[in-house]
């Protein structure tokens, strides 16, 4: 007869290959995002960026209304694609460790906040393209995921990547020339909405009611009260993930 506790403890020694294999996931997921924004980009740049002219989003424009979803793969220049592909990838890996099914979900989401928060608030009929407003929404779901999802390793996370990349929040308010800060406001609005609604719904457990002992037969062992609920148990869960218990 197995141990009463034997489930438990093959699901914690699977928490770490799960995460393992959705990290390696995510992993070439960047990978491949990165690749396809430089090709991309080397078919932009050959046709002197004609498709940043034809696929960019434009305030009031109904017809680049489609371009909120083709924007944030193209970019105006090699030094454009330069300063966004190291914070895509980096933001983006640690959006998308926890999940690839879900971080494509927030990737779509990031990108129309962004678009439609430039095509609604952008004066001056401005061509707006670029992958800033993906990094800002990833990077604001990254902050603060961990929050919502009552995980220790992701809050941890957040406060490191928030404490890091604080300054980025400056190209997210009027100031900055060439740069849309709106954009970049929206695509924060959108990860931190990101955070919530795709956060974990563990359902509540509540413990068995132990049956009245009938004569004759051994009285059964007393329920034991559900730890789902326990900070402790949950700092303990991480640290037994991480092999430090």
């Amino acid at each position: 007869m197995a141990r009463p506790d034997s489930g438990t403890r093959a699901d914690r020694a699977a928490d770490p290959e799960r995460m393992i294999a959705e990290a390696r996931k995510a992993f070439f997921v960047m990978f491949a995002l990165l690749a396809i924004v430089w090709l991309v980009q080397l078919a932009n740049s050959a046709d002197h960026y004609a498709l940043s002219r034809d696929h960019g989003v434009v305030s009031g424009d109904l017809g680049t209304l489609p371009g909120i979803l083709s924007a944030p793969l193209l970019h105006w220049s090699w030094a454009h694609i330069e300063s966004n592909s190291g914070p895509l990838f980096v933001f983006g890996f640690l959006a998308a460790y926890r999940g690839v099914a879900r971080f494509l979900g927030l990737s779509l989401l990031v990108a129309v906040t962004s678009g439609l928060t430039v095509w609604l608030f952008e004066s001056g009929g401005v061509d707006t393209v670029g992958a800033s407003g993906l990094i800002f929404g990833y990077f604001g779901y990254v902050v603060v995921r961990g929050l919502f999802d009552r995980h220790l390793i992701d809050t941890l996370i957040g406060v490191v990547m928030a404490a890091s990349f604080a300054y980025m929040l400056t190209v997210t308010v009027p100031g900055t020339p060439g740069v849309s800060w709106l954009g970049h406001l929206g695509g924060l609005g959108g990860g931190l909405l990101g955070a919530w609604l795709f956060r974990d719904r563990h359902p509540r457990q509540t413990a068995t009611p132990t049956p009245p002992a009938t004569p004759g037969t051994p009285a059964p062992r007393a329920a034991q009260p559900s730890t789902t609920d326990n900070p402790r148990a949950d700092l303990h869960k991480e640290l037994g993930d991480l092999g430090l218990l």
